[in-house]
């Protein structure tokens, strides 16, 4: 999850979206991409970004997630596993997702080393509930399945 600041885009499965807000966070706050990462990590039973990547250490600061996403990628194949598929769901009411899902599987398909057919990029809302519902945020949850290589 990721709340809303001043801004005029948001950063989703590394595809920067026009919008009313950008999201804050100690990187570039790209919540789908977290979601995805964290989604390996804990298939590896290792722990979470912050585990790898520690909010109170200033190298990662405005970082691209990107790096993230490698690296749980990168560590999969070293303890000889493969991803066999990435599902990520963006919960909002806005911005829409849609138009961008295509570009965002190709992204994250790319970082992540996969084929593009083995990644799912989806949307809802939360029917106006909550913090998402409220237009404060976005939340992600994401699944990773990992076959031995």
């Amino acid at each position: 999850m990721h709340r809303f600041r001043d801004g005029d885009a948001v950063v989703l499965c590394g595809v920067q979206v026009p919008h009313v807000a950008a999201l804050e966070g100690h990187s570039d706050a790209d919540v789908g991409m977290h979601a995805a990462t964290d989604a390996i990590y804990g298939a590896l039973a290792e722990g979470d970004i912050g585990t790898h990547f520690p909010p109170s250490d200033p190298q990662w600061k405005g970082a691209e997630s990107r790096i993230f996403l490698r690296h749980a990628a990168e560590l999969a194949r070293s303890r000889g596993f493969r991803i066999a598929n990435l599902d990520i769901t963006l919960i909002c009411e806005a911005p829409k997702v849609g138009p961008h899902a295509a570009r965002m599987r190709k992204v994250l398909a790319q970082i992540a080393g996969i084929d593009v057919d083995r990644v799912s990029v989806k949307a809802t809302t939360s029917e106006r509930l909550g913090f998402t519902g409220r237009g404060e945020g976005i939340a992600a949850m994401a699944t990773a399945a990992l076959v031995s290589a």
